[in-house]
Parts: C-alpha cells; structure tokens; sequence
C-alpha cells in the first residue's frame, strides 16, 4: 500500500514538477492584472473562480498559448489556498470550437526522415497537450464546466476533465478528430466511455464524429443539467460552485481525489484509498465545526487550506 506521504505529497508539496510557492507567486500576479492571452479568470463569488476560454473573435479555438496557460492557470488555482470551486467558461457566442488547427499544426511537425525518431521527439509534445486537461483532473478542487452552444473537438476532452457538467439547451457537442484524420488523444476516448457508461455510444459518437445535441448529452450522462441560455447556465453553475465552496475544503477534495482514484481502480484499492486517507483528515477542525454548526443551527465557518 502506499505511504500516506506518496499519496498527499504531489497535491500538496508541489504540482507537475512546480513548487507551490513558485505558483502562488503565479496566480497572485495574474489575480494583481496579469492577463492570460487565451483565459479570462474572475472572482465572482466568495471562494469560487471562474476559468473562462477567452478568444470569442477566433470561436475560442485552442491555440498554443491556450494549451499552456491551462497549466499555468489550475497549477495556480490548486496551490491558492481561498478557491474551492472552479467553473470554466466560454466567451462568446460558442464554448469553443477546438483545435485552433492553423496556430497549432506547426508545432506538430518534425524534422528528420526517420519516423521512430520523428515519432520520440513528438511524443513529449503530445503529453504535454494532455496536461493541458489532465491538470483539471488531478487537481483537488471541483471544477463545474458551464457549455452553451457549440463544444467541438478539444471542447469534449475538456469538459470530460471537469468533475461537473452543465449546458444549454442549444448546446451541442462532437468528437471532431477522426474528421482531421487523427485519433482523439488528450482525454476524451479515455474519460467519456466511464462517464457514460456506454462503451457501445462512447465507440459510436468517436468513430463517426456524429453530433448529439444537449438533451442526449443529459440521456447518455454527459450533462447532468440543462438551462435556457448561457446567462441561465453561468448563473446555475456559480450556484452551484458556491454550494460546493460551502462545504468543508478538507472533505471536498478528499472526495474528489478519493473518486477519481476508485475510477481506475478495484473497489477494494478505492476502499484502501480513502481509509488511509481519512486516517489522517477525519483529525481535521472542519469535522469539530461541522458537527457543532449542526447542532447550533448555525452555517458553519471553514478556515482556508
């Protein structure tokens, strides 16, 4: 079994090789007027930020300052110890149309005839655009994606990153690649089939690239919510990101990483996981203050991390 330390110690000594205080020192100077290029990044609620895809000009296609400044930005929301919520965003009149394919496709070409060493040089760039969303993930905090209209491509393996999904009502969606003639590879073949739990539709919708709508993203288990407009959309997920942010941080976040760990591992190893874990944060002040604000009829305060 793991040591408690291996099991805390990348969440909370240092994030995808970065220490915590180097970004801190990051997010402080964006939350001081620091602008993202691709990002716009708010605090519109106590506790909770707001991530949103800023390129409404270019249909927020992801260019290479996007799939960087992702990292950059929840590496810095996971170290800042007063956010508890996130909800990511689109601006505009679609959450974003994936791929920005003529910013991007340079990068992907290498130099040299001979593919294998073509092929062990591209493959750093390729896991590093999976970081992009993977960083969404392994970080402890809830992230709620709030879609309207269009969410195309790269949209789909980053919304199967976030822990929570809500659309419009004009929301649709499709898994673009195999129309580019590539194979969807920073998140989506891996995540949307245990989200849906519909290997069979999870297989279809990627083979074909077909476009479902929002009503059979909320049937397949994809959205969990449908509202009128993005207005209506934004309102319910900072609602929601705020009801989240309510709750003790200590037992948020030990569900989240307990949840994502059971999903790839035995009941028993989930089992394992969390008793380790709560071995330790069932010691914390947030379950003395949660039990007495009951008792009291009273809401209950929270220190940050």
């Amino acid at each position: 079994m793991a040591t408690l330390g291996m099991l805390l110690g990348a969440t909370r000594h240092r994030v995808a090789g970065i220490s915590i205080s180097q970004v801190r020192a990051t997010f402080q100077r964006g939350m001081s007027g620091y602008q993202f290029e691709s990002l716009a990044v708010t605090r519109p609620r106590d506790h909770v930020m707001q991530v949103e895809l800023n390129r409404p000009e270019k249909r927020n296609a992801m260019n290479r300052a996007f799939w960087r400044e992702m990292v950059e930005c929840f590496q810095a929301i996971t170290a800042e110890p007063d956010v508890r919520a996130v909800v990511v965003s689109g601006a505009g009149k679609i959450f974003t149309a994936g791929l920005d394919m003529g910013d991007v496709m340079s990068s992907l070409f290498v130099e040299g005839a001979d593919i294998a060493r073509k092929a062990i040089r591209l493959t750093p760039t390729i896991k590093a655009f999976q970081d992009t969303f993977s960083v969404i993930e392994k970080g402890p905090k809830p992230v709620i994606a709030a879609v309207h209209s269009a969410c195309v491509g790269g949209g789909v393996d980053l919304i199967s990153a976030c822990d929570i999904r809500l659309c419009t009502q004009d929301a649709w969606f499709q898994i673009k690649e195999v129309d580019i003639g590539l194979a969807a590879d920073v998140g989506t073949l891996q995540r949307l089939p245990k989200i849906i739990g519909n290997d069979s539709l999870a297989r279809e919708l990627a083979f074909t690239s077909r476009r479902f709508e929002a009503e059979e993203a909320k049937q397949m288990g994809l959205v969990s919510g449908i509202y009128p407009d993005r207005a209506a959309v934004l309102e319910a997920a900072l609602d929601l990101a705020s009801t989240i942010a309510s709750k003790s941080p200590i037992a948020v976040q030990g569900t989240k990483v307990s949840m994502v760990y059971s999903r790839d591992h035995s009941v028993q190893e989930g089992l394992d996981h969390v008793a380790l874990w709560n071995s330790t944060m069932l010691q914390s002040e947030d379950v003395v203050e949660a039990v007495q604000a009951g008792m009291q009829k009273r809401k209950p305060e929270f220190s940050k991390l």
